[in-house]
């Protein structure tokens, strides 16, 4: 595990914009996978990922989690990466399949099924993100996916902030390059504390996954022991 520590949220954004990119770069086969987050960190990086020298056609990229909305709602990471990434690149992209008035562990069930095609028994890359309570994708403290083991993707009901899909602790673990990207001050105290071994949902992913690094700003590393 690394944690790289970058000046600002811009600097941040570069910084992780490069270090993906690179790694797309040197990713051996015909495809790769690039696994994508939501949040306002993961979309400055984004952002900047669109200028990247990557060849796009070659990168299938699909959702680490998703709000149960339309793809057009404001909520939707689906919508954000659209904007901030998928809009400008020829990347393929591999969406939630959601429907109105569809239950949301069918198609959590479904994407499961989208991600065995593409990803197989390993994928190359994920981006993460972190709150401010540990949970990483929606990997939520206390939620009823953390425990689950047989299925990577899955409907995970989240107490004040209803059904959201997402990645697995086992998928996740078969991640050849995960990166974490927080930033800001409100997540100093918990970032602390998951670096310093409390075994929140973000550990627990970083514990198992391969070739972890953490990029995250000054503002976010303010509570660290550098020593």
């Amino acid at each position: 595990m690394r944690v790289v520590i970058a000046t600002d949220a811009v600097d941040l954004a570069r910084r992780a914009s490069d270090h993906i990119a690179g790694l797309i770069v040197q990713s051996a086969g015909p495809r790769v996978t690039l696994g994508l987050a939501g949040g306002s960190t993961p979309r400055a990086t984004y952002r900047e990922l669109r200028a990247a020298q990557v060849d796009w056609s070659r990168v299938d990229l699909w959702l680490s989690d998703e709000r149960w909305v339309a793809p057009d709602h404001e909520d939707s990471n689906e919508r954000m990466a659209r904007e901030e990434l998928l809009d400008y690149v020829p990347a393929v992209f591999h969406g939630i399949p959601w429907r109105e008035g569809r239950p949301p562990l069918a198609a959590a069930e479904e994407y499961a099924w989208t991600l065995e095609t593409i990803l197989g028994d390993h994928q190359d890359i994920v981006v993460l993100g972190m709150g401010d309570d540990g949970h990483t994708a929606s990997l939520f403290p206390g939620t009823a996916a953390l425990t689950e083991t047989d299925a990577d993707y899955v409907a995970n009901l989240v107490p004040g902030r209803g059904w959201r899909l997402t990645a697995t602790i086992p998928l996740l673990h078969r991640s050849r390059h995960t990166v974490f990207l927080v930033s800001g001050e409100g997540k100093a105290d918990v970032l602390a504390r998951v670096l310093g071994g409390e075994r929140l949902p973000s550990a627990v992913v970083a514990e198992g996954a391969g070739d972890v690094v953490w990029l995250i700003d000054e503002a976010a590393a303010s509570r660290l022991d550098r020593s």
